[in-house]
């Protein structure tokens, strides 16, 4: 499966990938994302190396699953453009929490 972690150099970042790794998640390529100030950044999961990429990038890469920890705005600005590629938005941000108005998914 196709995966991307939005905020992956981020504390709750490293947490998810981590939780991926102990539970065998069936991760088949993986997308980490960040802010620009991140991207190029190399990160080790998994015994590979991975290079960061900016959240257009990752929206183009058309990943299965976006894992968001990057704070609200980016939850808010971001995953309806992951949504409407086609991903599915898991957001651990309070942008969407409690608010049955807000949907992330394509207009």
């Amino acid at each position: 499966m196709k995966v991307a972690v939005v905020g992956a150099t981020g504390m709750v970042g490293e947490i998810m990938l981590k939780v991926l790794k102990e539970r065998n998640f069936p991760v088949t390529e993986l997308i980490l994302v960040a802010s620009e100030k991140s991207v190029g950044k190399e990160i080790e999961w998994n015994g590979k190396t991975y290079k960061v990429v900016g959240l257009q990038t990752a929206v183009d890469m058309k990943p299965e699953i976006a894992v968001f920890s990057a704070g609200g705005q980016t939850s808010l600005d971001w995953a309806p453009k992951f949504a409407a590629a086609g991903t599915t938005v898991i957001d651990n941000s309070s942008a969407w929490r409690m608010d049955s108005t807000k949907k992330a998914r394509s207009s």
